[in-house]
């Protein structure tokens, strides 16, 4: 089904979101915070933890990374702009809103293991989420195309895949047949974000939100087709043992906080981090979660263990969207 924006109003309310967007993207932060960086050429390898430099001054902005046994190491900087970053198995996928451009749109960058573009994508909206699957085939990305956040009323997302073996591209996975509790379910207002993949690079889970609530969906893209698992679950992440999906879940005043549900009972439980959390969560290993926490017009990336116990570490400041190979 297709989406249209509001008339004028809506085009007003879109570029004022884009303009936000770019303004808390570029958004200064604390300059006693910055990192030193090491000199020498990104490389995409095993033990790194990668994300969206935020540490004011020229490489504000830029793909960087250190050592995740020694995150509060020197940053290796590559040149490459993203707002959006994943990778797996040679792959990644660099997200970042195309400048100058009204209303805005965000340029979509498929990288090889040496981080050269190998495909590339223009495409409405601004960056939300990105993922790649586990055998680094399919590449996955949210865009917001009206609002610029998940809290603001009415706005829309696109969310769509890109093959990097056959070329195909599908810009929207939203006339995806969807079962709810056995039935089709058919509505106008669909939203789908946050994908994630299982091992298989078939099967992944997604959030769908229409009519006020969100279901956690799993698809199998091969025979296009989706079920409702669960409810009450935004931006999932699959855990590297399959058995468990993170989550962000919504609180009573709006909020969101980390929780955890087990696959094969539907038991939900809460990390030791009890603040509000609005990132899709990226697991380190089975044990433990990484994610971006808000700091005034920066961020910085946390991790913590997923039971209640324990104590959230601060691993980078002044840094958004980790990733690890």
């Amino acid at each position: 089904m297709k989406k249209f924006l509001a008339g004028a109003l809506g085009v007003v309310v879109l570029l004022g979101a884009a303009a936000l967007y770019v303004v808390q993207a570029r958004g200064g932060a604390p300059a006693d915070n910055a990192r030193p960086v090491a000199n020498g050429q990104l490389a995409l390898t095993a033990g790194n933890l990668y994300f969206r430099n935020l540490a004011k001054g020229p490489d504000q902005g830029k793909l960087s990374a250190v050592s995740l046994t020694e995150p509060d190491g020197p940053r290796t900087i590559e040149g490459l702009r993203c707002d959006r970053f994943a990778t797996a198995r040679g792959t990644s996928v660099c997200l970042r809103i195309k400048l100058g451009s009204l209303p805005p749109y965000t340029e979509m960058l498929v990288l090889g293991p040496d981080l050269a573009i190998k495909h590339k994508e223009t495409l409405p909206g601004t960056p939300s989420r990105a993922r790649v699957s586990p055998d680094g085939k399919i590449v996955n990305w949210t865009l917001f195309v009206s609002g610029d956040s998940y809290a603001t009323t009415g706005f829309s997302t696109r969310s769509g895949l890109y093959d990097t073996e056959t070329g195909q591209l599908l810009k929207s996975i939203e006339e995806l047949p969807v079962f709810i509790d056995g039935r089709r379910y058919f509505a106008s207002d669909v939203n789908y974000w946050g994908i994630t993949f299982e091992a298989d690079g078939n099967h992944f889970y997604v959030t769908l939100g229409s009519k006020g609530k969100t279901y956690l969906l799993k698809v199998d893209y091969r025979r296009y087709r989706g079920e409702a698992v669960a409810q009450n679950v935004e931006c999932p992440s699959l855990s590297p043992d399959g058995k468990r999906i993170a989550f962000k879940q919504k609180n009573a005043d709006g909020s969101w906080r980390l929780a955890v549900l087990e696959l094969s009972t539907g038991q939900v439980t809460h990390p030791a981090e009890g603040r509000a959390i609005d990132d899709q969560p990226l697991w380190r290993d089975d044990n433990t979660l990484l994610y971006a926490l808000k700091r005034g017009a920066s961020s910085d990336i946390w991790s913590t263990p997923i039971t209640p116990t324990g104590t959230p570490r601060l691993l980078v400041p002044d840094a958004a969207s980790p990733a690890v190979r």
